[in-house]
């Protein structure tokens, strides 16, 4: 069986550059977009059809009173439980044999179960083709034994490819380096294959808490709640039904009363 892939980004040596969105961009043919104005350098508010790879810049200000960036490229997450592929009703969102996530195009019926049940808002739909778009891992690339087309082309090294096993090892003893050189914050989200969503297969290391990048503290998928929420709702129902024959019991019982009067 083959070894499943990753890529780990080191947000700490990100420079912002926007090489690895161009060059998703390029090697997918996907057309260009007009950009959006979102207050900051960020030129999409989110990922879309035609925007795989988003490179998020938050500002911040630090202890010290400056304004400082968190820069982060930022890419589907290829989830070892992955919420869209549990919610594909035909089968379109497969995994690979490297354990990414793809989508079948020839067998999305475009039904946008995926986008709700995606916690990073990663999946759009294509209004021009009628399916949904996302990232492939570079699918073709990958399995002609070639990095992805991002990390290939990051000047700071800030996308790495490779075995998840090394590159977590790898971003494990950067954290310490980190840690080390007194960044308290720095902190590595996706990385424990026991903790949300089972690990990521794109994972990060980040300069921050990930709710100060737009990542959900904890994520979870929409559809693992469903049980939950039915059993509320089933109660809720039976507590309402219960109170409305208590009602018109009640009622019932006064009506007879007045007319033995």
């Amino acid at each position: 069986m083959a070894k499943t892939l990753a890529m780990f980004t080191d947000t700490s040596v990100c420079t912002g550059c926007r090489a690895c969105q161009v060059a998703c961009k390029q090697w997918n043919q996907l057309s260009m977009e007009k950009p959006e104005w979102t207050g900051t350098y960020q030129n999409h508010e989110n990922f879309t059809e035609k925007t795989w790879r988003l490179v998020r810049f938050k500002e911040k200000r630090a202890d010290d009173g400056r304004l400082k960036f968190l820069m982060m490229s930022d890419v589907c997450k290829h989830c070892a439980q992955a919420g869209c592929l549990e919610a594909c009703p035909t089968g379109a969102i497969y995994r690979t044999q490297f354990g990414t996530v793809n989508v079948n195009q020839d067998t999305c019926n475009g039904c946008r179960n995926c986008v709700s049940s995606c916690p990073f808002g990663v999946i759009a739909f294509n209004h021009e083709t009628g399916r949904v778009n996302k990232c492939t891992f570079c699918n073709d690339r990958i399995h002609n034994n070639m990095p992805t087309a991002c990390a290939k082309t990051c000047p700071t090294q800030s996308i790495q490819f490779g075995e998840r096993e090394q590159l977590v090892a790898r971003a494990k003893k950067r954290l310490a380096e980190l840690k080390a050189q007194g960044e308290k914050e720095a902190n590595l989200y996706g990385v424990d294959e026991s903790g949300p969503l089972g690990g990521l297969n794109a994972f990060f290391l980040l300069m921050d808490k990930p709710s100060n990048y737009g990542l959900p503290e904890d994520p979870k998928l929409p559809q693992r709640n469903v049980k939950t929420d039915s059993a509320f709702s089933i109660g809720s129902a039976l507590l309402v039904g219960a109170g409305l024959l208590v009602a018109f019991r009640e009622r019932g019982g006064n009506g007879e009363g007045r007319g033995e009067e």
